[in-house]
């Protein structure tokens, strides 16, 4: 209940301070089960734009296990689904859990696989989860505002999603199937930012 009174919430500003998303593609996403969405992390704000346009799913995110300590505020975030990730050491929790929870099938998950939001290298682990949870991954891009300030602007903003990639659970993940599957992944990525904006180029604004 605290998620849907919280997502509404935030919709509501959202909107206010920026004006509806477009969204596209939302019909690839899929009606029933679970799924990971997965997407370039390019500015802090794009996990809350990626579970408001997926909605109605509901979503369970990773969170640094820095931030349950606070009790209150970790009583907060597991409230929206969040689960505690050793970042700096992540062990086996950091797959076992997400794939609990994905198999439940009641909860989806975003899982940003370059770990941070401007390094470009793939990480294999959202492949694992997806492969362990039988679940598919679906590609998601953001183009739009980088800064909390930039909202203001009212510069519109586009989700769009794609075609979803699946993996057998027999599937080997070695060197040469991973390197495949991001592959895959990031083609995907350019032809749905192609579909926004063919003459898109993300710039990182923490570098200028």
């Amino acid at each position: 209940m605290l998620y849907s009174f919280i997502r509404a919430i935030v919709k509501g500003l959202i909107y206010l301070i920026n004006g509806k998303p477009v969204i596209l593609n939302h019909e690839k996403l899929p009606t029933e089960g679970s799924y990971i969405l997965v997407g370039p992390h390019r500015t802090w704000f794009d996990p809350v734009l990626f579970a408001l346009a997926a909605s109605p799913k509901k979503f369970s995110f990773m969170a640094k296990q820095e931030l349950f300590k606070n009790p209150i505020l970790g009583w907060f975030i597991t409230k929206l689904n969040a689960f505690p990730v050793d970042r700096q050491h992540p062990g086996p929790s950091a797959i076992k859990t997400p794939v609990k929870i994905l198999k439940k099938g009641e909860l989806a998950t975003i899982i940003f696989p370059s770990g941070t939001r401007h390094s470009q290298e793939l990480k294999s682990g959202a492949f694992v989860i997806a492969r362990l949870a039988n679940v598919p991954i679906i590609p998601a891009v953001y183009q739009g505002p980088l800064t909390f300030k930039s909202l203001f602007t009212r510069h519109k903003t586009h989700i769009a999603f794609g075609d979803p990639i699946n993996i057998d659970r027999k599937t080997r993940l070695n060197d040469d199937v991973l390197a495949d599957l991001e592959k895959q992944l990031n083609e995907k990525f350019k032809d749905l930012d192609k579909q926004i904006d063919p003459t898109f180029k993300y710039v990182d604004v923490s570098a200028k």
